[in-house]
């Protein structure tokens, strides 16, 4: 058989059962169904001795994974912050792992350097950043962390007369890292990462919104004002999408001589909504930002987003370069701005999905997934034994549900919240997760699939009403 022959049949055998997959997410169960054991006992065959025919591998794969995937390429999805992808997204995917190229440097596949360099321009503009900023195609945001947090450790090492990539850590002027208390678990990871270690962290108090406020954060400025200091802030926290309020805060850190660093996993995108873009005011001005393709953009995992006003930060903490490496004059190389060396063009399925979105498309899709997810909240915290812990300020929202017995304490409304939680997940009609908020077991909201539908929403409505009735 020949080459051409072997990949036909494996990628038309791809082909079929992806398109299987995608047409069943109207049906099909949100929820995995086969357990942890069966998985376990259907791919963990002896390696075989010999070779298997390529559209076999792929039926067996199939096959076996069967019960085992979550139903979140569909618009019933609203557990995490997960997102679908577009179909031009998908079909761009595959293009890039079948062109195969190394995206490090632009001499190793130029197209996909290209397409890399003019995606990261239109999410700029998207976003509302500085177009002079540099920016990294990386997994996600928390190496978009690592990446802007390397550029600051650089920055402000440097300032202080110390050069961190020649010299390390050992001796260095102690960095502090300000924060607020619902910080992403992902900022403490980048932390460690880098270094700087989990003690360097001040977890600052918010407001009743969610917010970090300028006095608190003026106090903790004030303690040490000639350390170097990395404030970082938020643009949609993990639970309630709360904003800090950036055109107070940044030009704070900024008299203090701090980097500031924004979280913008997901909350970024309300920059390409007219309506909601209001609640990012001022966060042009701070050092570096974060952002996920793979959560509101609906590209497939994996795609992080980071961007540096400081080019030569950016630059500083990665470059790199080799005898055996090939540079072209005036390309942009990835690896000058990127933690990996071996990658796959991220570019490709964000340059993709916003040529099929385009700017009006995507204000569409933000504005959409905020108005689902506000009916959700509010249809599921309306119901009997049910409230709204939280409305949704733009696609995160909170229900909590509360035992009807008695006397019931804090701790039964919890394991309430998240047994009807599970009854809903296990009926396979939605899939939400849980969380802990301000001590109390909640039911997290989270819209951000393109696919999410009037109808989705009616179904996970009504499947939270039969969680209920069950008693």
């Amino acid at each position: 058989m020949s080459s051409d022959q072997s990949f036909q049949r494996a990628l038309q055998r791809a082909f079929t059962h992806a398109l299987a997959h995608l047409s069943s997410a109207e049906t099909a169960p949100v929820n995995a169904t086969t357990g942890l054991a069966e998985l376990r006992a259907r791919f963990g065959k002896p390696l075989p001795e010999s070779g298997t025919d390529a559209a076999e591998v792929i039926d067996d794969l199939v096959r076996d994974a069967e019960g085992g995937l979550l139903g979140c390429n569909g618009g019933r999805f609203f557990g995490w912050v997960i997102g679908g992808t577009l179909p031009a997204a998908l079909a761009a995917d595959w293009l890039v792992s079948t062109w195969d190229q190394n995206a490090a440097i632009h001499a190793c596949g130029p197209a996909e350097a290209v397409i890399e360099e003019i995606a990261g321009a239109w999410l700029k503009d998207l976003f509302g950043l500085p177009q002079t900023a540099s920016f990294a195609f990386v997994t996600g945001t928390q190496m978009a962390h690592v990446t802007c947090l390397a550029a600051a450790r650089h920055r402000l090492l440097a300032r202080a007369g110390w050069d961190v990539e020649e010299h390390g850590l050992t001796g260095a002027p102690p960095i502090r890292v300000l924060t607020s208390s619902e910080r992403h678990g992902s900022v403490e990871r980048a932390v460690r990462m880098l270094g700087l270690g989990k003690r360097a962290i001040a977890a600052l108090p918010c407001d009743g919104s969610g917010r970090l406020e300028p006095d608190v954060l003026a106090r903790a400025l004030d303690v040490a004002p000639s350390q170097p200091i990395i404030v970082v802030l938020h643009a949609g926290d993990l639970n309630i999408g709360a904003f800090d309020p950036f055109a107070e805060l940044i030009p704070l850190a900024r008299r203090h001589g701090a980097w500031v660093h924004v979280d913008g996993a997901f909350g970024l995108w309300a920059a390409a909504s007219p309506k909601h873009r209001h609640l990012l005011r001022g966060v042009d001005g701070a050092d570096s930002w974060t952002n996920d393709g793979h959560k509101w953009l609906n590209t497939p995992f994996d795609c992080g987003y980071a961007f540096v006003a400081d080019p030569q930060a950016h630059r500083s903490a990665f470059s790199h370069r080799a005898s055996y490496t090939q540079f072209v004059d005036d390309a942009r190389d990835q690896i000058e701005w990127n933690p990996e060396w071996s990658r796959r063009g991220r570019g490709v399925p964000t340059y993709a999905a916003l040529r099929q979105l385009g700017r009006a498309g995507v204000a569409e899709l933000i504005e959409r997934c905020c108005a689902h997810a506000h009916t959700l909240v509010m249809r599921i915290g309306s119901l009997p034994g049910a409230q709204v812990m939280w409305e949704p300020v733009i696609n995160q929202g909170l229900v909590r549900f509360f035992d009807p017995r008695p006397g019931a304490t804090d701790e039964d409304h919890d394991r309430r919240t998240d047994d009807i939680a599970a009854r809903i997940t296990a009926s396979g009609e939605a899939f939400f997760a849980g969380t802990t908020w301000r001590s109390q077991r909640c039911m997290r909201v989270s819209v951000c699939n393109w696919q999410t539908s009037s109808s989705d929403v009616d179904r996970a409505v009504a499947a939270a009403q039969r969680a209920l009735d069950r008693g």
